[in-house]
């Protein structure tokens, strides 16, 4: 008995280490972007006080000329970038699930082999074929990036189409229906919660991205949320509070959007693992 307490004692010990790990960093820069500015030089960052509080950090970040820029290019990419992948990623799936021919080992290994290269390794390459293409320094070249780079979809639309009998394909062909027809009538509607797993997560993956923005778009006109997260560090880094304000309006998006649909990120990995 003494023993399962400790043991309890022991997870419980650790859970909230691991709590703390996740949510301090996060508290501190929350409470560190209601402070006035010079506050911190002489307080805890975990300490607030209602003299010290302001919201005059937020505004600041708000008046920022490119933030409108920045948000309005994060919501263009991630778009376009999410429709090609659900588009592309389903019906390559669907085919490579669904009909058999030759070579088709092969082709699943280069898909596979490509997710394991590391990307800096083909970081030259890549840059010589967006340039190009004449896609350099427009939104265009992270949209194709984020369309060819990552083939999670693969993955994720794979396990569930596995899990779909194929008994109602041939139903569906008895009935007259071709493939694209059963594709798009039958199949790509239970693969929701596919979709709903990958669009959730490549948009996480997307707005948080600072790399490639960086790279393949320097122009102010081009700033996504992350780079003018960037640039904005790079002017208020005499200032903490206005840097964590900047953070928290970054990341907020994101934050609020992993919290409302994180169920159904688990259900969708999970959902295609079992067969019956």
């Amino acid at each position: 008995m003494a023993r399962k307490k400790l043991s309890l004692a022991g997870k419980y010990a650790v859970s909230l280490i691991l709590v703390l790990m996740v949510f301090l960093p996060l508290l501190v820069t929350i409470i560190s972007s209601l402070k006035i500015p010079g506050s911190l030089d002489a307080q805890s960052p975990l300490w607030i006080s209602s003299s010290d509080m302001t919201l005059n950090n937020y505004l600041s970040v708000f008046k920022e000329r490119y933030l409108v820029r920045a948000f309005t290019n994060t919501i263009k990419i991630v778009a376009v970038s999410i429709f090609f992948n659900v588009l592309v990623g389903s019906i390559t799936a669907y085919c490579l699930e669904r009909f058999e021919f030759r070579f088709k080992k092969i082709i699943y290994i280069l898909f596979y082999l490509a997710m394991m290269v590391p990307t800096n390794i083909v970081e030259i390459a890549r840059f010589q074929v967006i340039r190009g293409m004449g896609l350099y320094n427009t939104l265009g070249a992270p949209i194709v990036i984020y369309i060819a780079a990552n083939l999670m979809q693969l993955y994720i639309y794979r396990q569930f189409i596995s899990g779909i009998s194929v008994s109602l394909d041939e139903s569906a062909m008895l009935d007259g229906c071709g493939y694209f027809r059963i594709f798009a009538q039958i199949i790509f509607p239970l693969l929701t919660p596919a979709t709903a797993t990958l669009v959730i997560i490549k948009t996480v993956s997307i707005v948080n991205d600072m790399y490639i923005p960086y790279l393949y778009m320097p122009k102010n006109q081009n700033k996504t949320l992350t780079t003018f997260l960037m640039r904005y560090a790079g002017a208020q880094q005499n200032s903490w509070p206005l840097l964590a304000a900047g953070i928290i309006v970054v990341a907020l998006p994101t934050v609020l959007l992993y919290i409302f649909f994180q169920k159904y990120i688990i259900e969708g990995i999970t959902a295609g693992a079992v067969k019956e």
